[in-house]
């Protein structure tokens, strides 16, 4: 069996999909590896997901509506839908995380745009995409991801103003070439220590 592999350069991202959302099972499941320093682009919410972390190694700290903490080894964090929430390594060493994102389908065609994007060099130094392009990317994904800054009642009016002359400038919400597998393949994904798999219910 071979697993798709995406990442992100910029934001030192690896993915490894364990499982990719079906029918049967609408949860995605991924083996992420986030290289020292590594974080995601920003604090943001996911509208009608639940997004869960269950950290194998690593150091793995997140705000979580506020709160920031640390999620040890051997933890399992679940984020309800609507909740403000944010992750880095803070540690030296890659972290290692189980993520689990239900429903996962959207969630997964957001983030390939987001990684493929980043990694043809069209975001900045933290992974986010030019004003233009991130107007059009919040409005298509709205249903999957919601970043808190700047605050919401700005974003939108802000977003609906700009959607047309990103559109005139050639830019789109959604890239159908990134939304197929990067070409990326891995024949194994590493075993988990039973008291870690035991901690996700899809596995």
């Amino acid at each position: 069996m071979t697993y798709p592999v995406i990442q992100n350069p910029v934001t030192k991202e690896r993915g490894i999909v364990r499982r990719t959302p079906s029918d049967e099972h609408p949860g995605l499941i991924a083996d992420l590896y986030a290289a020292p320093g590594a974080a995601v682009v920003g604090e943001h919410t996911h509208p009608h997901s639940t997004e869960s972390f269950t950290v194998v190694r690593g150091e793995l700290r997140m705000t979580l509506d506020g709160e920031e903490r640390a999620v040890e080894p051997g933890r399992r964090v679940v984020i309800p839908p609507g909740t403000p929430h944010d992750w880095w390594n803070a540690g030296t060493e890659t972290a290692y995380v189980i993520l689990e994102v239900d429903p996962g389908a959207r969630f997964e065609a957001m983030i390939r745009n987001l990684f493929g994007l980043a990694s043809d060099g069209r975001t900045d130094d933290t992974g986010r995409p030019s004003l233009l392009q991130s107007a059009l990317l919040a409005r298509e994904f709205d249903d999957v991801i919601r970043f808190t800054s700047p605050p919401r009642a700005i974003q939108r009016p802000l977003f609906a103003a700009l959607a047309p002359l990103a559109r005139r400038t050639g830019l789109r919400g959604c890239y159908p070439h990134y939304l197929g597998d990067t070409g990326e393949t891995v024949d194994e994904i590493e075993a988990l220590p039973p008291e870690v798999a035991a901690l996700v219910p899809g596995l």
